[in-house]
């Protein structure tokens, strides 16, 4: 079936709607999401990348100007983790990798997604840690990559991992992720363009229902809202889309 087609299905496009409503609500564009969906619904690689990239830009960018509207933003915490992110996340986009190697890869990511949705890992620390300069460009480095070799914003990781080291409170954390997703992805979506790469006409509508999710999570997420019901239905569908990943 053509990707045209398979944008029509209803079940797509609600799961579409609470996926960027969600992932908008806690400062992540929603890649992993979107990525998951559209791997259920058996899109073409050549089509989910790019895609992903272009929602993601979307949807951190409201998410982030919410959370910055709200004051949360912290440059500083922002900085360390993009000058290194942004060039990398060029090189990922520009990289094209064999269809079985991308499925792993994503399901892996994946993987990480849940256990954050979850709750098992990423808690917010008791008191705030100064940022360790040398480490935080290491890593923004490696999530760079990361990101735009599999069509992702980064966000996903880089959330947990700030929360886990105590570098900020979870408000901050997700106002730096949803900056942080939306300079990776416009990277990482230039450098596929770079290789020749193109954006599916098809996209459209995905597009339009991603930006009215954003809105709405970017707006509540930024105030105060208990979305534990929707995160246990996401992952639970993120888990089926890593079924699918690794079996076939």
């Amino acid at each position: 079936m053509l990707a045209g087609e398979l944008i029509q299905s209803p079940l797509l496009l609600i799961l579409l709607l609470v996926v960027a409503f969600l992932y908008a609500s806690v400062g992540h564009g929603g890649a992993s999401g979107y990525l998951a969906l559209m791997s259920l619904f058996a899109f073409p690689i050549t089509f989910m990348k790019p895609t992903a990239l272009v929602l993601n830009i979307l949807v951190s960018g409201i998410s982030f100007y919410f959370y910055y509207r709200e004051k949360k933003f912290d440059g500083t915490l922002f900085y360390p983790f993009a000058i290194t992110s942004v060039p990398f996340s060029f090189l990922g986009g520009s990289i094209t990798i064999e269809t079985h190697v991308y499925k792993i890869i994503l399901a892996t990511v994946l993987l990480f997604a849940v256990a954050r949705l979850l709750g098992l890992f990423g808690k917010q620390k008791a008191a705030i840690n100064p940022i360790n300069l040398p480490l935080a460009l290491f890593i923004g480095a490696v999530i760079g990559f990361l990101s735009g070799l599999i069509g992702i914003g980064g966000g996903i990781i880089l959330s947990p991992v700030i929360l886990l080291l105590g570098w900020a409170d979870i408000k901050k954390s997700a106002a730096v992720s949803a900056l942080f997703i939306l300079v990776n992805s416009i990277s990482g979506l230039f450098g596929f363009i770079s290789k020749g790469g193109t954006l599916p006409n098809a996209s459209v509508s995905l597009i339009t229902v991603a930006l009215m999710g954003g809105i709405l999570g970017g707006y509540f997420g930024s105030k105060k809202m208990n979305n534990a019901l929707l995160k246990k239905v996401l992952a639970l569908v993120l888990l089926i889309a890593i079924f699918k990943l690794y079996t076939t």
